[in-house]
């Protein structure tokens, strides 16, 4: 069940979203809760502690914290949620795509945008459902990652760092046998090195020693290990055709 926030200062504006997103549910037999704020402030708070959602629907116009200081401190804890805005001012447009809005719907809000709205916004989170993807809690906070743009995984200490092929890397704080768990389940890693976790979509050589991947990075193969990972990456490979 999707949980969605909604905050606006002004009550009426707010009873209208309510009311708009329960015709939603009734009309699209969409199952779903939501909470409501009437400050910028209190869904913060309740981000602090601990309080997460699906989506995010703002205003933007609010005294103290206005609607992008909030979205602002929710890719603090949320870098994917998808983000909202519903304001009275186009003047905020361009400063929306700072936080990674999804939308910005000038008010009033009608049935009909609200509908449309919405209809998009569950077909982007459906979409990114139907990819692989796998949910880490970062430095930056929490963050998915997609199975695709995984191109291998490491431990360093106490910390696993996650590299993609954007180049980006990934630190978190969990035991790599978990994250050996998760991953290997998806059937396109291996493990050549007790401290390494390969995607083989990304393999360009396995050498004795070493895989070098197609972004140029290259893994340690451990010792007396390299003909059961050529093996492995073959059956890969002989699946895929």
């Amino acid at each position: 069940m999707l949980q969605i926030a909604v905050c606006d200062d002004n009550i009426d504006e707010l009873a209208n979203m309510v009311q708009l997103i329960n015709l939603y549910k009734a009309s699209k037999n969409f199952n779903c809760e939501y909470v409501v704020f009437p400050s910028g402030f209190e869904l913060v708070s309740a981000l602090k502690k601990g309080k997460q959602f699906d989506i995010y629907c703002l205003d933007i116009i609010m005294p103290g914290f206005t609607g992008i200081d909030v979205a602002k401190e929710i890719r603090e804890f949320d870098k994917t949620a998808p983000i909202l805005f519903f304001t009275s001012s186009p003047e905020f447009a361009l400063e929306s795509y700072s936080v990674k809005a999804i939308n910005y719907v000038l008010k009033p809000i009608s049935k009909e945008k609200l509908f449309f709205t919405f209809d998009e916004t569950l077909e982007q989170i459906q979409a990114g459902k139907n990819e692989d993807a796998v949910v880490v809690k970062s430095n930056e906070g929490i963050q998915k990652i997609l199975i695709s743009t995984l191109v291998f995984a490491e431990v360093i200490g106490r910390n696993v760092l996650y590299h993609l092929r954007s180049g980006k890397i990934i630190e978190c704080t969990e035991p790599f046998s978990s994250v050996c768990d998760t991953l290997l389940k998806y059937g396109c890693f291996i493990k050549p090195h007790r401290s390494y976790l390969v995607n083989m979509q990304y393999v360009d050589t396995i050498e004795n020693h070493k895989v070098t991947l197609q972004t140029l990075s290259s893994v340690p193969v451990a010792q007396g290990k390299a003909k059961e990972i050529k093996q492995l990456y073959l059956n890969y490979q002989m699946q895929g055709e």
